[in-house]
């Protein structure tokens, strides 16, 4: 996705919960120094994530209560597929033995779960925002080279935009950037009435930007 294309729902985004652009800015420019300073130029990892979902099927896990259900009652784990895991969602399939292929997160998720799918050859895309830049200091580092950077402000040289918002629709646009053949979701409620009134917002744009982007 081109930014001139994504910046008008970016900035709605900011009217209306109250973000600072500049704080997105500065945390995308945080992860580009850390990513830098690694000798990871992303080159690699990116090229991994489009052989994985170039022409595919994939399977897009949200991190609700129902994925635990969705993933007893659904035969949709095959090699065939994909997997991409929104955040929290890496740990309900690592405890039902499935290992994402790429894992999407904002790093508020269970972080020893993160890097323990990592080391097992998940590829992370870690999502640099003006909330999360103590986290990306602590955590990127200790990931290894399968890792690329995203931001929901202007792309970096090794910092990407490939659209969305919350850790689910980010996978769904990701999935969308690199020419996924189906995508189908499970571990999705965005109608969850447990939740603050703050996520209630945040599923709302999800489905918003998920229905618009499929």
């Amino acid at each position: 996705m081109r930014y001139s294309d994504w910046e008008p729902t970016y900035e709605e985004i900011l009217a209306d919960f109250g973000f600072d652009r500049a704080k997105d800015e500065e945390a995308a420019r945080i992860a580009a120094d850390i990513i830098s300073g690694n000798g990871n130029k992303c080159e690699a990892a990116e090229a991994e994530i489009e052989r994985l979902i170039r022409g595919k099927e994939v399977i897009i896990c949200g991190n609700a209560p129902c994925l635990e259900n969705d993933i007893k009652e659904k035969d949709i784990f095959t090699a065939s597929r994909v997997v991409i895991a929104a955040d929290g969602a890496t740990s309900i399939l690592l405890r039902n033995a499935i290992i994402p292929d790429i894992i999407v997160t904002d790093l508020d998720g269970n972080i020893a779960d993160i890097i323990y799918a990592n080391r097992l050859g998940a590829i992370i895309v870690a999502h640099a925002h003006g909330d999360n830049i103590e986290m990306l200091i602590k955590v990127l580092p200790a990931l290894n080279a399968n890792v690329i950077c995203t931001t929901q402000s202007r792309p970096l040289h090794n910092v990407y935009n490939f659209g969305g918002f919350t850790d689910g629709d980010r996978c769904v646009f990701l999935a969308k950037e690199f020419g996924a053949k189906e995508i189908e979701l499970v571990g999705f409620d965005f109608e969850d009435k447990d939740v603050s009134a703050r996520k209630k917002k945040k599923l709302k744009w999800a489905k918003r930007l998920i229905r618009d982007v499929l």
